[in-house]
């Protein structure tokens, strides 16, 4: 037990270090705006995709591919308790912050944050079960969060939804894994090149955020607090009694376990800006939860190894 202590909690210190390197450049103005807009992009559209298909590089396996969609099942059933936890206990008149306090209980920050943690403490399959999370997430992401956000039906697209960075990995991956083809050393290289830049890239680009972030918004405001202790303790909460009726392998329920008990998503700011909605109450959540995460997900990561 003491040594799982030392490993969780050296791991999550070394992603807070990392985040503190953001920090510091956000506040020394080392990097810009536009430069962790751009850094931000790279992750998005090509750092995820190789993780995705470098994760998928594996010989097809009858077990792995069933922990594949018995994960995708958990996330989906923990997006789904998430949205209803929120939408019965978080109500305001302005509906512009109501949507953001929803969007931060429902979405995790499971891929620049969980990814990085999967892949240090649950190696390849750690990566493999991750992916798997984030493909019912995505899906819930670029519906219900789109929705959620814009308060408009017609902005849901199927072809915006496939054509996500994210699920076209998966696509890519999910074809290597089932033909248990391998991809030539000319393009695997680049691939493991790029994926290995998603542990640094996006801690530096939580903790540029983190620099500019405005937490007096959050500190006198009861319903941002609601919001934080439900992303960090009820969903994860949640989370442990879903594991006990979706069955899951060890590796897949400790990397659904990370992936749930991650704080609000990053995603939840760049909706928030782009529909118009309370971009500065987004930040300061992303933000609190980010910094109390360093607390809550060690202890849920061990709880959840003391239950399994």
């Amino acid at each position: 037990m003491l040594e799982n202590i030392l490993a969780i909690g050296q791991q999550v210190g070394v992603l807070f270090i990392l985040i503190g390197i953001g920090v510091i450049c956000g506040k020394t103005k080392f990097l810009s705006d536009a430069a962790i807009t751009g850094m931000t992009d790279f992750v998005l559209y090509i750092v995820t995709p190789c993780i995705m298909i470098s994760s998928f590089q594996r010989d097809f396996n009858p077990a792995m591919a069933s922990g594949f969609f018995a994960t995708m099942l958990f996330s989906a059933a923990t997006i789904l308790v998430a949205w209803a936890i929120g939408r019965l206990t978080l109500h305001d008149a302005d509906k512009h912050r109501e949507s953001v306090y929803r969007f931060s209980v429902i979405f995790s920050n499971c891929g620049f944050m969980a990814l990085p943690l999967e892949s240090a403490l649950l190696g390849p399959e750690g990566l493999f079960f991750g992916a798997a999370f984030l493909v019912a997430f995505n899906v819930a992401l670029w519906t219900l969060g789109l929705y959620l956000m814009s308060h408009n039906k017609q902005l849901l697209s199927f072809k915006k939804l496939l054509l996500n960075p994210g699920i076209i990995g998966v696509a890519i991956g999910l074809v290597l894994f089932f033909t248990s083809t391998t991809l030539p050393p000319l393009l695997s290289a680049p691939v493991e090149y790029l994926s290995a830049l998603n542990t640094p890239l996006p801690m530096i680009v939580i903790g540029y955020h983190l620099s500019h972030a405005k937490l007096n918004v959050i500190f006198r405001d009861l319903r941002a607090w609601l919001t934080i202790a439900e992303r960090l303790i009820a969903v994860p909460l949640a989370g442990l009694a879903i594991s006990l009726i979706i069955p899951l392998e060890p590796t897949a329920y400790a990397a659904c376990m990370i992936a749930v008990c991650t704080p609000v998503a990053a995603n939840s700011t760049m909706f928030a800006i782009l529909f118009g909605q309370d971009s500065e109450l987004s930040v300061g959540l992303v933000s609190m939860s980010t910094i109390l995460s360093i607390f809550t997900m060690p202890a849920f990561i061990l709880l959840s190894q003391m239950i399994q």
